[in-house]
């Protein structure tokens, strides 16, 4: 088997970080690490795991020697979250680069400026559960692309509403809530009128090419669970509509701010 030429191999690299940080806008060391130097399933196996992928000693290495060529080369932005992890967004130069592609690219370095430590946990766990639906072979929606209505519900989302993530695969769709902290009345009632209206969607009207719900999932602490449970019951919704439709994952994921590389 001929081995490929190791200016050509750096350059591919470099197009798959660069069309990685386009979708999701910002990412880590870590998430690039494990979204470009793991080997992707064709189709997905049953439902998500949703667990973050860990990335490889080598991918790390791989993703650092990758992004340093782009940082010399004045290609990708750099900035320091409120936990002191880096992250990487697009300069004006890839941005161009991509759309040689064809990529309709654009500048990160608004993603790379203040936001709150809220924020910031909320983008780097849906980053996170985007990129082990990619690695497992279902077709993703990125917060960023949902943010930018790059997905199948556009401007008006499902029911007047965006998830944070959406995988798809075997004709279903998750829907994936990061729901860091508690949110205000306004939003908790809007919320639960959603759910009802989910929930009482049998026949998957609200979804499009055929498309049936798999699940609603709430990536989320066990408080937010159980109040979610109590207000669903006292809202006369059945436990087993819920059960069918809700489910919930409370361990896989840290809320509180820890520095990552």
């Amino acid at each position: 088997m001929q081995t490929k030429d190791g200016r050509l191999l750096a350059r591919e690299n470099e197009i798959r970080v660069l069309r990685a940080l386009h979708r999701f806008g910002w990412l880590r060391t870590r998430d690039l690490a494990a979204l470009v130097w793991t080997r992707w399933q064709r189709q997905p196996a049953g439902a998500p795991a949703l667990m973050p992928h860990l990335a490889s000693a080598s991918g790390l290495r791989m993703a650092q020697r990758t992004l340093r060529r782009l940082a010399d080369a004045r290609q990708v932005l750099s900035g320091k979250a409120p936990d002191g992890s880096v992250i990487y967004a697009l300069a004006e130069a890839a941005a161009r680069r991509l759309q040689q592609l064809g990529v309709p690219a654009a500048t990160g370095k608004d993603l790379v400026r203040s936001f709150s430590t809220g924020q910031f946990r909320h983008r780097a766990i849906a980053n996170e559960i985007a990129i082990s639906g990619i690695i497992a072979g279902f077709r993703v929606s990125t917060e960023r692309e949902i943010a930018q209505d790059k997905w199948f519900g556009g401007v008006n989302g499902v029911a007047g509403k965006k998830p944070d993530v959406l995988l798809a695969g075997g004709g279903q769709v998750w829907w994936v809530e990061v729901e860091r902290s508690r949110k205000n009345a306004s939003d908790y009632a809007k919320l639960l009128k959603w759910l009802g209206t989910v929930i009482s969607d049998a026949n998957h009207r609200l979804l499009v090419n055929g498309q049936r719900w798999a699940k609603v999932v709430f990536v989320c602490t066990p408080a937010f669970q159980a109040r979610l449970l109590r207000d669903l019951e006292a809202a006369s919704w059945k436990k087993s509509a819920v059960d069918a439709m809700i489910s919930f994952s409370t361990t896989l994921y840290k809320f509180e701010d820890i520095a990552f590389l």
